[in-house]
């Protein structure tokens, strides 16, 4: 079997590296970190079907005007001159129009269900070691206008025959017996799922090492050696590698990466915050996202994190204090008596999504070389896509047919 290196070490390469070594590849993963940091560790823990619609929506253009220049909004764009954010922009604002919403939901719908299916499976490979509840997940809110919302939303993923529960605050209270709920109403998708996402990526962690894949971690890679149509080696500050396929999945850092092979990918990085409280007395039970706000809260047994925010300020922004006392803020509207403290600087975690223009995840081989595979941009559904892209890639580096369809995914779509 080929060699495949994976230049990537979050859940997007973790899971591509699983599917290729279940496949029986010889997998090399090469990831700059140590695999125990980085968005795919603090983010909210969803595995969700119900997220069927794309970030570019005609709403959130409304908003984000609305929002961007307050840096403690939902929603911030860190006002700077960048070629790159101005050309993402535009084509952000193209994308969001009803019509193409509707287009590209039916492809999201397709991968989230694939990836939702495919993450059963994987827990029931590895065992349970990440907490993953199969449950469902609220979608509360406070404002009438809201509530019209997302019933109207919940009847459009009827039309792709996800399961939805309407709810009065009494029958969402009635499904929280720990804490008190303080909202007009809710949606709960019971197709939805959690897990831990910090244990899930080491147990994918701990399944690589047990299968013989070799991780070369704290590994950055400088640059590459190309052939004619192939790309024949990685260059990395470890030494090089020779290369037969490779993958390329890193986040945020996808445009760096694939510059030093002379393709450009539009995509910007979107920084979330959470925080981690431990051994709850009284918890909530469901998951949920509180509408008004986009504030995710999500219980892990006695655990509960709270996140949000989407932050476009580049790579090398600081952390902004403002941004997750908001979270914390909204967290305290919904669940007035929780006991929790907001922690210190130094207990909140920032991560960074990585934005594609349409809110769709770039999968695919790349026509420049015939041995390079692209996974990246799935924005906040990055667990959510994980196993599905995973699975995918490993279908297309074998070029086998794949178990959905790809087109709306295509790397050269920009």
């Amino acid at each position: 079997m080929k060699k495949v290196t994976v230049i990537g070490g979050g859940v997007i390469g973790m899971c591509s590296a699983y599917y290729l070594k279940k496949a029986g590849y010889d997998v090399r993963v090469i990831e700059r970190g140590d695999i125990r940091q980085g968005t795919s560790f603090g983010n909210a823990g969803y595995i969700s079907p119900s997220h069927f619609i794309p970030l570019a929506t005609p709403g959130i253009v409304a908003k984000g005007l609305q929002w961007m220049l307050s840096s403690s909004s939902p929603f911030y764009i860190k006002p700077r001159l960048n070629m790159d954010l101005i050309r993402w922009g535009l084509q952000f604002y193209k994308m969001a129009t009803a019509k193409k919403v509707e287009e590209n939901a039916v492809p999201l719908n397709d991968i989230l269900q694939l990836s939702r299916e495919l993450t059963s499976d994987i827990k029931n490979d590895l065992g349970n070691q990440f907490r993953m509840e199969e449950i469902g997940c609220f979608m509360l809110y406070k404002n009438p206008s809201t509530e019209k919302h997302e019933i109207e939303l919940a009847k459009e993923a009827m039309k792709f025959k996800i399961d939805t529960k309407i709810l009065s605050a009494a029958e969402v209270q009635a499904l929280e017996p720990e804490v008190k709920v303080d909202c007009i109403g809710g949606v709960l998708y019971p197709i939805d799922a959690h897990l831990h996402p910090g244990e899930f990526m080491q147990a994918l962690h701990k399944f690589m090492d047990e299968q013989g894949v070799e991780l070369m971690l704290n590994t950055t890679v400088t640059g590459f050696e190309k052939q004619g149509d192939k790309v024949k080696r990685v260059h990395t500050d470890k030494g090089d590698v020779d290369v037969e396929e490779l993958v390329i999945a890193t986040g945020s850092w996808l445009p760096i990466i694939t510059e030093s092979l002379g393709i450009h990918m539009l995509l910007q990085a979107g920084k979330g915050y959470s925080m981690t409280f431990e051994d709850m007395k009284n918890n909530l039970r469901y998951p949920a996202i509180l509408v008004d706000n986009r504030v995710a809260m999500t219980p892990f047994k006695r655990d509960l994190r709270m996140g949000g925010t989407m932050e476009i300020s580049g790579l090398q922004s600081p952390t902004l204090i403002k941004r997750a006392q908001a979270i914390f803020k909204a967290a305290k509207l919904y669940y007035p008596e929780l006991d929790v403290e907001f922690p210190g600087i130094d207990k909140v975690w920032s991560g960074l999504r990585p934005l594609s223009p349409d809110g769709l995840p770039y999968i695919g081989r790349h026509s420049r070389y015939n041995n390079l595979t692209i996974a990246g941009g799935h924005a906040m559904l990055g667990l959510s896509l994980a196993a599905g892209t995973g699975k995918l890639v490993e279908e297309i580096v074998g070029h086998k047919n794949t178990s959905i369809k790809m087109d709306a995914f295509n790397v050269e779509r920009f």
